[in-house]
């Protein structure tokens, strides 16, 4: 199979089955979004991070392929036949989750991103997280599980505090947000 198929060339592809769309076409945002959110993902499983860190990102993104699947299907009866998120993946997120919050100081303030460069890169993966659900939001003929949408929600939570997590086991601090600073 060759990588360039040249169907592309005039700004068009094709969705799951077949159907051509625009290349700037709302499913093509949507799972564009997705696209990009895994490959943030794939960059901080490569950095020196904890192997049970680096598991559950291989996973999540095997599930972020599940997902742009689901976004690149335009049909429900083809959509049907696709791998499946289930409650499983969100209770690994939540269990995560809770394990790494459970270690950490209470929030009481915004937190400014920053801290160390493992921790930029989750704020990074989870602002593109949130831009991913608003565009599978904004996909009109677009009716996913509610696990899609429910595990987009809780990936970027979980990004949100891997990214506290990862300051403090280098031994930095947060910075919180000051208002009116100069």
């Amino acid at each position: 199979m060759k990588v360039y198929t040249k169907t592309g060339d005039k700004g068009e592809t094709a969705l799951i089955g077949g159907q051509r769309v625009p290349k700037t076409h709302e499913r093509l945002e949507g799972y564009g979004s997705i696209d990009e959110l895994n490959a943030w993902l794939g960059l901080i499983a490569d950095q020196e991070i904890d192997s049970k860190h680096k598991t559950l990102l291989h996973n999540i993104q095997n599930q972020l392929f599940v997902i742009g699947a689901h976004l690149a299907c335009p049909t429900q009866e083809k959509s049907a036949t696709l791998p499946q998120l289930s409650a499983d993946e969100i209770s690994a997120l939540e269990q995560a989750i809770d394990e790494m919050d459970a270690k950490l100081p209470k929030l009481t303030k915004f937190v400014l991103p920053g801290g160390n460069t493992v921790s930029s890169y989750c704020q990074i993966a989870r602002t593109v997280c949130r831009r991913a659900e608003r565009n599978m939001l904004r996909i009109t003929d677009f009716a996913p599980s509610e696990f899609i949408l429910t595990y987009i929600n809780r990936l970027s939570d979980y990004l949100f505090v891997l990214a506290r997590t990862f300051v403090y086991e280098s031994g930095g601090e947060e910075r919180p947000r000051r208002p009116n600073s100069d």
